[in-house]
């Protein structure tokens, strides 16, 4: 594997597309977690869809339309869960339906026969190109640069959101910023896991994280370790055995992150049992 990512420029592609994308989802992944928006998440990954099919039809670049939709779902979903008009997990389904329904109905208007959207659907690392490594790369930036330029805004606003803004933080501006870039995150995700799931990418090194660390900081730093072992182990073991490698590094994280918390829990329960043992014996 090693002697052949010197060789392949396919797989030097891959690997740096596992890289740019642990990067992002143990970012954004961490903080998802922490608020607690995993599904609306799940909602913006599969309104890409329908950009995805809209690039094919007008002949531009499928990650391109991606993004545009995820980021339209994300401040659409934002703007009706702020303004109370409707409760956010219909309007989340609504939109998740939407766009799945759109990019099928834009690969049914192509002349001709319709691409294979496998890749986009369930990932396919291997097949991630230099212009895709480029658009992670730029989105990947911009996440980080957002997150670390604004980082003690982001803890304020993920302990308490009243106390945020009571100290005269913008909350909306964060809420909306942060559906942007969990729209940004989505892109960089699909050639890597697929649209339909990005979303255990994007929770379990995060939530593995959460098990280790409870500090923000340290968090985010394991989760991006322990997302470039997933992926990284998902590259090896898909190129082997010729499997799509979104399900697989999905698997690894998946297994990975019960495993985690199986141990913790029982280290937890032993450690109250001795607790109740010396009280008995005191």
């Amino acid at each position: 594997m090693i002697h052949a990512i010197f060789e392949y420029k396919f797989l030097q592609n891959a690997l740096a597309a596992s890289i740019l994308a642990s990067i992002v989802c143990g970012i954004i992944g961490v903080i998802i977690v922490e608020k607690k928006l995993v599904m609306m998440s799940g909602g913006i990954a599969h309104t890409a869809y329908g950009g995805v099919g809209l690039g094919y039809l007008m002949g531009f670049e499928p990650m391109i339309g991606a993004f545009i939709f995820s980021a339209c779902a994300a401040m659409g979903i934002g703007f009706i869960k702020r303004k109370g008009g409707a409760q956010s997990d219909v309007i989340i389904g609504l939109f998740w339906s939407l766009g799945m329904a759109l990019g099928i109905v834009f690969i049914a208007f192509m002349p001709g026969y319709p691409p294979d959207l496998n890749s986009y659907l369930f990932g396919n690392i291997l097949s991630v190109t230099k212009s895709d490594i480029y658009l992670m790369l730029i989105l990947t930036f911009i996440v980080v640069f957002v997150v670390i330029a604004l980082y003690n805004n982001w803890k304020a606003y993920l302990f308490d959101e009243e106390f945020a803004f009571i100290i005269g933080i913008n909350t909306a501006f964060l809420e909306y910023l942060l559906l942007v870039l969990i729209a940004m995150t989505v892109v960089v995700l699909i050639r890597v896991a697929g649209i339909i799931m990005v979303i255990a990418l994007l929770t379990a090194p995060a939530a593995t994280a959460g098990i280790v660390s409870s500090k923000l900081k340290n968090r985010m730093v394991y989760a991006i370790i322990f997302g470039i072992i997933f992926c990284v182990a998902g590259l090896w073991i898909s190129y082997v055995l010729n499997i799509a490698s979104g399900a697989i590094i999905v698997i690894l994280s998946v297994i990975f992150y019960f495993s985690m918390y199986s141990i913790s829990y029982t280290r937890i329960k032993a450690k109250r049992k001795g607790i109740a043992i010396r009280q008995e014996l005191s």
